[in-house]
């Protein structure tokens, strides 16, 4: 399926507002009947709030109140992110029936740059999974293969986008859940530095690795996107930017691989390689992540097990069994590898390796050729939640018709660099997938 937002930049829409060749209300039309229940993208749809909001942003515009270049346009909101009068299930029957107070510190910046917020989007339970498939409203579906996981856990927010039916959603990424289904459903993701966008009103899942993030056909999407969050200034892009290769002794597929580096070979030079220990920084990931999320949620564990999904409860358990030794420690680490990376980004403004290592695989599969699918499918963007540094994917081709992502990480600070980077690159043509019609 594809929906009317297939190929329309938020450039594009904007011009068409501010010209009279669509209004905020038109565009909403144009997302709900995008809409496709087949690929269980939105869990909840607020037709009614957001026509309002379409009818507050088509009479501002007339009376020339211009709020920048989100005005009137729809956004999908994932489901572990509070929207105002609208339910946050995140994915479980624990929440079933909560209904949010307010808005989200983001939604609100959101709402403030005239965004139409279309509705909520499919989460895997509690955020807990890269997979996308584990959630008590069922799994998002990838619109290249509705039989194949979107990624997790933004799944709902990437196949949103991915297939059409919103230009723009947002997400959050703790080990990777935003750029992991970007990857996998062919558009962009951006996981900016640790704190730049507010977690407030942000169920968690470890909060110091948690981050709210954008997903975007483009970019230069994700870029205008983060620029109205932050309300950070649009720099110029740099001349020459120093890129690197990142060896980071993962197994990567090596279809994958040969396409992300088939793709970069358009880039002005050829990328020298450098190393950093990428197995230690999963294992701080995995060790803060299993106390922080654990932490969370020990009381519904002990009080209501039965209401989590199985796959759920499985993990929260074993989380259960690290010790806080190991906790304190992977605290040190991080600031070991954080430091590593420093140095790396003190030599290089960009660096570039694949998002994820292999490409979509079916529903309800947990083992791949590379290993267990969970710490495969973020073995190579959690480092960079470790590191607290920006990171955006974006799409590098396809292998067998299933997307395949390139990962640059910057600065924080210098994410017009990054943007810039990224904005050079071409995925090679006629290598992406068709969308599921």
């Amino acid at each position: 399926m594809t929906g009317f937002f297939t190929g329309r930049t938020l450039a594009d829409l904007g011009d068409d507002l501010r010209a009279g060749r669509t209004s905020a209300a038109a565009l909403l039309d144009r997302a709900l009947e995008s809409i496709d229940p087949g690929l269980n993208a939105f869990v909840t749809v607020d037709a009614e709030g957001a026509a309002a909001a379409a009818r507050r942003a088509d009479e501002e515009l007339a009376a020339g109140a211009d709020r920048g270049p989100l005005h009137g346009v729809p956004v999908a909101v994932k489901d572990i992110i509070d929207v105002a009068g609208l339910p946050t299930g995140m994915g479980s029957a624990l929440f079933d029936g909560y209904v949010a107070a307010g808005d989200a510190a983001c939604v609100r910046r959101l709402r403030e740059a005239g965004a139409v917020i279309v509705g909520k989007t499919t989460t895997h339970e509690f955020a807990y999974g890269a997979s996308g498939d584990v959630s008590v409203t069922g799994p998002s579906r990838n619109p290249h293969d509705p039989a194949r996981i979107s990624g997790g856990s933004s799944g709902g927010s990437a196949v949103a986008v991915a297939a059409g039916m919103v230009p723009l959603a947002l997400g959050t990424d703790t080990g990777g859940s935003v750029r992991i289904p970007a990857a996998l459903c062919g558009i962009a993701g951006f996981k900016p530095a640790f704190g730049s966008i507010p977690v407030d009103g942000v169920f968690p899942l470890a909060e110091s690795l948690d981050h709210v993030g954008v997903l975007a056909a483009t970019p230069a999407d994700c870029r205008t996107a983060y620029r109205v969050l932050t309300a950070s200034d649009d720099r110029p892009a740099p001349g020459e930017i120093r890129m690197a290769w990142i060896d980071g002794m993962a197994p990567v597929d090596a279809p994958v691989e040969r396409a992300v580096r088939d793709a970069l070979a358009d880039l002005p030079a050829d990328l020298p390689a450098e190393r950093l220990d990428l197995p230690a920084a999963r294992r701080v990931f995995a060790a803060i992540q299993d106390c922080e999320t654990y932490d969370l949620h020990a009381d519904r564990v002990e009080r209501a097990p039965d209401r989590f999904q199985p796959a759920t409860l499985d993990r929260l358990r074993r989380a259960a069994r690290t010790p806080g030794w190991r906790y304190v420690r992977a605290l040190r680490e991080r600031d070991a590898f954080a430091d590593a990376v420093a140095g790396l980004l003190a030599r290089y403004d960009v660096l570039v390796l694949p998002t994820v290592p292999l490409t979509a695989p079916p529903i309800g599969e947990r083992d791949s050729a590379l290993g267990p699918l969970q710490p495969t499918l973020v073995s190579l963007t959690c480092p960079w939640n470790v590191a607290r540094v920006p990171a955006l994917s974006v799409p590098a081709g396809s292998v067998d018709g299933l997307p395949v992502g390139a990962q640059f990480i910057g600065r924080p600070g210098a994410e017009h660099v990054l943007f810039a980077a990224a904005e050079r690159f071409r995925a090679p043509r006629g290598r992406a997938g068709a969308l599921h019609r």
